[in-house]
């Protein structure tokens, strides 16, 4: 066995995990919880984050339209606060409501955006316009059902939600969900434990690596919502790093080892 300690809300708590070469799953043993993305370090890791309560709120809206529009505006190759500022400005505008316009949304989304005394403008703004607006009135009178692969699968029938932006509209608003945003970042690191085949894309084979991705979180006791958004977090934070040159990278990575103390 192991054991992991961390210093939370003034005090020592321990963790104790399976040893480094028993299997979590068959053919991927859990390794030590202070190697990088070892799922002992990602079960330590959540352990940890959920010892705080961290990971548990994904909300970004207020209700489903909210939550539609948010997910919608963001998503690939877009930055963070660029998508969070363009779904704050249709808010604040009142344009989530049926039968609003694609025009009334493009034109608020092509106004530039202030960023750091440096306008930048929001891309696609034409196309996010048109998907939102249909997305605005489809959603008028949907009744979401209770099983979340169905919720998912009604929402991915929306205009310009993909799988990933229905899963990840799905995961904000129901925590405890069993649904998983594969991105880029989820995919690197399933790759990484040799959980997901190289040759899977989430174009062709997104509801295999979900229930991959599930069954992995099930084994090592995570909820799949924490661990999803557990892994994007850090793998955002650490791309940058793994980019640099290898040598001065490794002092930065012992940032992110499993037996950080956590206040």
């Amino acid at each position: 066995m192991q054991t992991m300690y961390a210093y939370i809300a003034g005090e020592t708590r321990e963790l104790t995990l399976p040893p480094v070469t028993d299997e979590v799953l068959p053919g991927i043993q859990w390794g030590a919880f202070d190697e990088l993305m070892t799922p002992a370090y990602w079960r330590g890791q959540a352990w940890q984050h959920t010892e705080i309560g961290t990971f548990r709120d994904f909300r970004l809206g207020r209700s489903l339209i909210e939550e539609v529009a948010a997910c919608l505006l963001g998503g690939w190759g877009m930055p963070a606060e660029l998508a969070l500022a363009a779904y704050a400005r249709v808010r604040e505008r009142e344009l989530l409501r049926p039968g609003v316009s694609a025009i009334e949304l493009e034109e608020a989304l092509a106004e530039p955006f202030i960023f750091q005394g440096r306008a930048r403008k929001y891309r696609f703004a034409r196309q996010k316009a048109r998907y939102l607006s249909g997305c605005l009135t489809r959603l008028s009178g949907f009744t979401p059902s209770e099983d979340d692969i169905a919720f998912r699968d009604s929402l991915n029938e929306l205009p310009g939600i993909g799988l990933k932006t229905a899963s990840w509209i799905v995961r904000n608003m129901r925590p405890l969900s069993e649904v998983a945003i594969i991105d880029i970042h989820i995919l690197r690191v399933g790759r990484h434990l040799g959980l997901f085949p190289e040759d899977w894309e989430p174009d062709t084979h997104y509801r295999k690596l979900e229930a991959r991705f599930v069954s992995f979180a099930r084994a090592i006791q995570v909820s799949a919502a924490t661990l999803d958004g557990l892994m994007w977090d850090h793998m955002r934070r650490l791309s940058p790093i793994l980019r640099k040159d290898r040598a001065g990278a490794d002092e930065q990575l012992e940032l992110f080892a499993g037996h950080a103390s956590v206040h």
